[in-house]
C-alpha cells in the first residue's frame, strides 16, 4: 500500500491528538473517538425517497478529542483551516447561527439537547483526513464522531438508529441541508470488508460482502476538486421534484413505484419531473441488483450497474458536471470495469472499479485528460471498506 493510500495518511494518531488537545486546552481529553467518511457504491438520491442504498465506510476518518466541562461553554478547535478557537455556549445554540466546520459538532449538540439529553459544555479538537467537498461525507464523519463521543460521555445509551436520526436532525434543521440518512448510517454502522445495504424507509440494514482485493480489483476515488454543498439549491430542487412526482403518482414516496409504473408516470408528469422520478426508480432497482451480485459472483459483476447509474445521474437527474463525466469516461476507456459519480453531485468525486493491473494506466490517463481539458489536478486514491464509528483512546 503506497503512503498516500494508507488509511492513516494525513490523520493524527490518537495519542498525538490527545497531546495536542492537552496543549491547547490545558487538560487531557476524556477520550478520542473517530468516525469514517463513506463512499456510496450505488444508490444515489434514493435515501430521502425512502429507497435503497449501498454505501460503505472508508478508511479515512474524522477524529475528535473531547472533554466535558463543568459549565455551559463550548470551545471548538480544528487542526486544519484558519478559523482558530471558536467559543460559544449551550444556551446560544440556534439553527443557522454557526459557521464553517463548527456547525456540524454544534448541530449534534443542539440535536441531542432537543431530544432531552443533558449534554454538558465541552472542549473539542477535530482532526480529519476525509477530503472536504469530495462527496465522501466529510461533514457526516464529523457529526458521527461527535455523537459517538457524546453518547459515551453522557451515558445516553443511544442505539445506532437513534444516533442516525439525531445527526439527520442536526443536518436538516441546524445546518440547513435536506439530506437523508445514508451517510450517517454508513459511518455509524459500517464494517470492515462490507457494504451496508440500507432500507431508508425503516432503517433495516444488513452487511453485504464487498472486498475488492480478492477479486483482483481496486476501487479508485477520483476527487475532481470541484466543491459542492448539500445546502445549495441544486440538491433541494431535486428533492422537491421527487416529492412532486410521488404526490402526482399517489404514493408515499418514490420507493413505492416500480419500473413498470414509469409508463404511466410519463403521461402524468412534466418531462423534467418524469426524468427525476425515472432515475430514482431505476436506481433503486440497480441497488437491489448489486446486492444480489455481490452475494454471488462478487464485485467483478457490478461494473455495468455502476455505468448505468452514472448515465442516469448525468442524463435524468442532471447532477453530474464535466469533470465528473470526464473522470468516468476516461476511467472506462482505460480499463475500469465500471465507474460513476458518487455523492450528492454538482462536483465531488467519481469512483472507478478497476483491475489492479490497470490501476496506474487509469490514474495516468485521468490526470492527463484533466490537464488537457484545463481542469484542476484531481486527487486519486484507493479506499477500502472499513469499520464504523468507535472510541479509539
Amino acid at each position: 500500500m503506497s503512503p498516500q493510500n494508507h488509511p492513516d495518511a494525513g490523520a493524527a494518531a490518537p495519542r498525538e491528538l490527545a497531546a495536542r488537545f492537552e496543549q491547547e486546552f490545558g487538560a487531557a481529553p476524556d477520550g478520542v473517538w473517530q468516525a469514517p467518511g463513506r463512499v456510496n457504491l450505488i444508490g444515489e438520491h434514493t435515501d430521502y425517497n425512502e429507497g435503497f442504498v449501498l454505501p460503505f465506510a472508508i478508511d479515512r476518518t474524522a477524529r475528535v478529542a473531547v472533554a466535558a466541562r463543568p459549565d455551559s461553554a463550548v470551545r471548538l478547535l480544528s487542526t486544519y483551516g484558519d478559523q482558530g478557537l471558536v467559543t460559544t455556549s449551550l444556551e446560544s445554540l440556534q439553527p443557522g447561527t454557526a459557521k464553517g466546520w463548527t456547525k456540524y459538532p454544534l448541530g449534534v449538540i443542539w440535536a441531542l439537547r432537543e431530544r432531552g439529553i443533558d449534554v454538558p459544555g465541552v472542549d473539542l479538537l477535530l482532526d480529519s483526513n476525509v477530503p472536504l467537498g469530495a462527496g465522501l461525507s466529510s461533514s457526516h464523519a464529523i457529526e458521527c464522531a461527535v455523537i459517538t463521543a457524546l453518547n459515551d460521555l453522557t451515558g445516553a445509551g443511544l442505539a445506532a438508529e437513534d444516533m442516525v436520526l439525531a445527526t439527520q436532525r442536526a443536518e436538516n434543521d441546524f445546518v440547513g441541508a435536506p439530506t437523508g440518512i445514508m451517510d450517517q448510517s454508513a459511518s455509524l454502522r459500517g464494517s470492515k470488508g462490507h457494504a451496508v445495504f440500507l432500507d431508508c424507509r425503516d432503517q433495516a440494514a444488513r452487511l453485504v460482502p464487498f472486498e475488492t482485493e480478492p477479486a483482483g480489483l481496486v476501487l479508485l476515488v477520483i476527487d475532481t476538486k470541484v466543491s459542492h454543498s448539500h445546502a445549495d439549491g441544486g440538491y433541494a430542487s431535486r428533492r422537491a421534484s421527487c416529492e412532486l412526482g410521488a404526490e402526482v403518482m399517489g404514493v408515499k414516496a418514490l420507493r413505492d413505484l416500480e419500473v413498470a409504473d414509469l409508463e404511466e408516470a410519463s403521461g402524468l408528469l412534466d418531462e423534467v419531473t418524469f426524468r427525476r422520478v425515472r432515475h430514482v426508480v431505476t436506481e433503486n432497482r440497480r441497488v437491489l441488483q448489486a446486492v444480489e451480485l455481490l452475494g454471488g459472483p462478487g464485485p467483478s459483476a457490478i461494473g455495468p450497474l455502476l455505468d448505468a447509474s452514472h448515465a442516469s445521474m448525468r442524463d435524468d437527474f442532471e447532477i453530474s458536471c464535466p469533470e465528473l463525466d470526464l473522470a468516468v469516461d476516461t476511467s472506462r476507456a482505460n480499463g475500469s470495469i465500471g465507474a460513476r459519480m458518487t455523492g450528492g453531485g454538482f462536483g465531488g468525486a467519481a469512483i472507478a472499479l478497476t483491475p489492479v493491473e490497470a490501476e496506474q494506466k487509469v490514474r495516468d490517463a485521468v490526470v492527463k485528460a484533466f490537464a488537457d481539458a484545463g481542469f484542476a489536478v484531481p486527487d486519486i486514491f484507493t479506499v477500502f471498506p472499513a469499520a464504523g464509528a468507535m472510541r479509539i483512546a
